[in-house]
């Protein structure tokens, strides 16, 4: 029997264990390759899964590896929301592997093993930030998510991927050195550590302006989160294969944003502190004119990819907005909403991928027809939309319910504005995507009518789908967990 510390060293190592072993394997045993990938995504899965239980019980296993500077080390403990962030990441990791075989092969993709190494490195990378024990460790780990990322999105080598590239690791790396190392060296001034502390470790050693200062420079730092205006890496990196989009949007990067967003205002700050404060108003509005903004963007864009990238720049406020919001009921439906966003979008976007694998399809305006000849893909697609709208039966409903219901407890008219006007959007840019699919006769049939993408494909995206719908069923563990870190959040132990 592994001890919570030997699984957490366990579950950083083994990705980049997996990894050796595809870099090993290469072209030539390609068969190999794959499983490889399937085999340790799924030990992962059982070693996160073996913490959960004592996680849920009270329990913070810590494991402290090494000084990175004198007095500072690299440690991990193992926590409510790090273990969700853990959950999804290792658990959506399989699914993608069977559907990243099914796309690289049906698009004869260049360069897979170079594909599948870096996945690992990404999802080793996400573990670290899931289990990090204090706010050097997950820096240290977001910019390894960064530089391992950058070769998937750049992964065709074209111009527009270069191109979109450039903006993805610009943007991220600007944001992270020039304001959230910034926000931590000044925190470490003021409280002499780094340590993630219930109830947070700047009270009493931050009040006034102050904490809207820094509160500024670790929302804006941490651009994996997409804040506007700052979240233009995201539409950016569309040009990368659909695997990697949803890496970015649902296994790991963007999840990593908002999971550190929600990790330094209750670990960080604390929202007492906040509260007490009223420092984090503005983010409030922030998170709210993101989420707005980006839907009626999203509303415009004839590009399937381009379309879901904006819902998921509106779709990660939601998080920010709920832990702004300052409530524990709110701050349960900022977790519970990054695993529900996580099932939701990546179902979207495998859809996506699906439908041009098959029909080598990319606009919205192309679909008119198609859920009558891709019928698993398009239902599948259905129920993400469903989620992300917020309806059942579906996570999405969960995770909104409970962050309106932090809105309406706080009395915040405005959030309560904005959510209501964002699910109409929702509406809005999903709903006629499944009305003409099913609906609409298609323009110009072609001449040898295509049908599902490969078998892999539709598994993947039949899963995920599944996973939607069973997270509003039997919510238990995530919503547990949310409402374990809500507890600890309110009461500062």
């Amino acid at each position: 029997m592994f001890t919570p510390e030997t699984s957490m060293l366990l579950a950083l190592l083994l990705p980049l264990v997996g990894g050796a072993f595809i870099l090993l394997l290469g072209e030539r045993n390609r068969n190999l390759r794959e499983a490889a990938t399937i085999l340790t995504s799924l030990v992962l899965f059982t070693v996160v899964v073996g913490l959960t239980t004592d996680v849920m019980s009270g329990a913070t296993p810590t494991l402290v590896m090494f000084d990175m500077v004198p007095g500072f080390a690299i440690s991990f403990t193992a926590e409510p929301l790090g273990q969700i962030f853990a959950l999804i990441a290792s658990g959506l990791w399989i699914i993608n592997s069977i559907y990243s075989i099914g796309y690289m092969r049906g698009n004869n993709e260049k360069n897979q093993t170079r594909f599948y190494l870096f996945f690992t490195i990404a999802i080793s990378s996400a573990i670290g930030i899931a289990y990090a024990g204090n706010m050097l460790t997950l820096f240290v780990f977001y910019e390894v998510l960064t530089l391992s990322t950058y070769p998937l999105v750049t992964h065709s080598g074209k111009p527009a991927a270069l191109a979109g590239g450039r903006m993805y690791l610009g943007i991220l790396m600007a944001t992270s050195i020039g304001l959230l190392f910034m926000g931590m060296m000044w925190t470490l001034s003021l409280t002499g550590t780094l340590e993630f502390t219930p109830g947070g470790i700047l009270a009493g050693k931050a009040e006034g302006p102050l904490v809207g200062v820094l509160l500024f420079l670790y929302m804006f730092g941490i651009g994996k989160a997409a804040l506007m205006p700052i979240h233009r890496w995201l539409p950016a990196a569309m040009v990368a294969p659909t695997p990697v989009s949803a890496l970015l949007h649902a296994v790991a990067v963007v999840k990593a944003g908002v999971f550190s967003v929600v990790k330094v205002i209750v670990y960080i700050f604390g929202i007492d502190l906040l509260n007490s404060e009223s420092s984090d108003n503005w983010l409030i509005y922030i998170a709210g004119y993101t989420i707005i903004a980006a839907s009626i963007i999203a509303l415009r864009q004839d590009n399937l990819k381009r379309r879901l990238a904006y819902s998921t720049v509106s779709q990660l406020s939601y998080v920010i907005l709920a832990a702004a919001i300052l409530a524990p009921i709110s701050i349960v439906g900022a977790a519970f909403h990054i695993a529900a966003h996580a099932f939701g979008k990546i179902t979207l976007f495998f859809a996506a991928g699906s439908i041009y694998t098959a029909a080598h399809k990319t606009e919205v305006s192309q679909l008119d027809g198609i859920g009558r000849r891709m019928p698993f893909t398009m239902a599948a697609f259905t129920i993400g939309a469903i989620s992300m709208i917020g309806l059942p039966p579906t996570a999405g409903f969960i995770s909104k319910w409970y962050i309106l219901s932090g809105a309406l407890e706080t009395g915040q008219m405005f959030a309560i504005g904005v959510i209501i006007i964002s699910t109409l959007l929702n509406a809005a840019y999903f709903l006629p995507i499944v009305y003409a699919a099913f609906f609409k006769p298609e323009v110009s049939p072609p001449k040898h009518p295509h049908g599902e993408a490969p078998l892999a494909i539709v598994i993947a995206i039949s899963l995920t789908a599944i996973g939607t719908m069973a997270l509003f069923f039997f919510p238990d563990i995530p919503l547990g967990l949310a409402q374990t870190l809500a507890q600890t959040a309110a009461g500062g132990n």
